[in-house]
């Protein structure tokens, strides 16, 4: 099902309506102030990807911006990458760290 944004024209504030049909849903108000008067906006996509494939298409010559790494989940990444390019295995105890990193606890400071 379809989920569509709608900026309502009267309050400017935006709707959130899930479709049943991939057709405009009919008789559409505002849910905060009740005016017909909705246009549709477009939302970004979002979409998951698995570690291997992130770890696939991570270029580790390339700089990184400090936003990258204030999401968890890029804790490590370039690491295991990097360590992958030289022909290391990084082993079951490096994603052990990383997942203790990525929830603020660095190893040996918070015994």
């Amino acid at each position: 099902m379809p989920i569509y944004e709608y900026r309502c024209q009267s309050c400017n504030r935006k709707n959130t309506v899930l479709s049943r049909s991939f057709g405009a849903p009919a008789d559409l108000a505002c849910s905060f102030c009740g005016s017909a008067e909705l246009r549709r906006i477009y939302s970004p996509v979002a979409f998951h990807r698995s570690e291997s494939d992130r770890l696939a298409e991570l270029d580790t010559s390339r700089q990184r911006g400090e936003d990258y790494y204030k999401d968890s989940r890029n804790v490590g990444l370039w690491a295991k990458k990097r360590l992958q390019e030289l022909g290391q295995d990084p082993g079951p105890k490096f994603d052990e760290i990383v997942d203790n990193a990525r929830q603020g606890k660095i190893s040996g400071l918070d015994d």
